[in-house]
């Protein structure tokens, strides 16, 4: 018996060392960096929670905060909203096949290369979003040089990117609900509106908050798409907090204030992703 539970314990073992070796020690090492005045090559100077004091006098940072919290909000109006209401209805009709390969086929491409796609979109002479323009009688944008457009532009090609795997969650969700119920909401008379209100979105709840929390995770630590298509400018306004992070820590050699913006945005991620889930699960859904 004893040597059952301590086999157990050695199978969990290499994991719980990758754990330790490639995140415990890692974020360990972060928080004392963030208490330091530190260029990554000469010896960290201790200077308690100036960085952190040094938030709220760095417009930068505080410009960052704004469009991470403008990220979040649009991800989860746009791709959670879209990816909902598309698998809806592509669960209810012919060639459902064809269209989740064309709304997935975003999802199978890289970040990067979701950037140079919409950096050609978004180009002011031959993009094809001033061409539409143009046909319709308007003038052209500059739609990653103009502050607050780049961000909302950036956020749409975001949501290009991410609305299929949304989909294909809540397609796995749709597909698991018996049809008794929804069979006898119509035969009460209820319209597709109440149906999908009162019987088919309760039973997506568990669903539901996989994806949100999992948007919620992904837009805060949102990084490779700004970086590649408005690199955080123009003067670093259509920054992130993540890329701010890297900006400090990599480009600029603030490793002691990268270091606490990145304590900072894991704090928050942590606090907002634990009292979503918590007030989530709490309630209990009646049918």
């Amino acid at each position: 018996m004893v040597g059952e539970k301590l086999s157990s314990y050695l199978f969990i073992l290499p994991a719980l060392a990758m754990v330790v070796i490639f995140l415990l020690i890692p974020a360990g090492y972060t928080v004392v960096v963030s208490f330091t005045k530190w260029d990554g090559l000469g010896i960290p100077k201790f200077i308690g929670f100036g960085n952190y004091l040094q938030f709220v006098r760095d417009h930068v940072f505080l410009t960052s905060l704004r469009n991470t919290v403008i990220w979040v909000i649009f991800t989860l109006a746009f791709s959670v909203l879209l990816g909902l209401l598309v698998a809806y209805f592509v669960n209810r009709i012919r060639l459902a096949n064809l269209f989740k390969s064309l709304f997935y086929i975003p999802l199978t491409i890289s970040a990067v290369t979701t950037g140079l796609i919409w950096l050609w979109m978004y180009s002011p002479d031959l993009g094809v979003a001033n061409t539409l323009l143009r046909l319709l009688g308007f003038p052209g944008r500059s739609w990653l040089s103009e502050v607050p457009l780049n961000t909302y532009a950036m956020i749409w090609a975001w949501t290009w990117k991410t609305v299929g795997m949304n989909m294909v969650i809540f397609l796995i969700g749709l597909q698991t609900i018996p049809t008794e119920p929804v069979e006898a909401c119509k035969i009460d008379g209820a319209t597709e509106w109440q149906t999908f209100r009162y019987v088919v979105f309760p039973m997506l709840r568990t669903i539901t908050t996989v994806v949100v929390a999992m948007s919620l995770i992904n837009s805060f630590n949102i990084f490779d798409i700004i970086y590649v298509m408005t690199d955080g400018g123009p003067y670093r306004s259509s920054e992130t907090l993540a890329v701010s992070m890297f900006r400090e820590s990599f480009v600029l050699f603030h490793m002691g204030y990268g270091a606490a913006i990145a304590i900072f945005l894991s704090v928050v991620v942590l606090f907002v992703s634990w009292i979503y889930v918590r007030e989530v699960t709490k309630r209990e859904v009646h049918y």
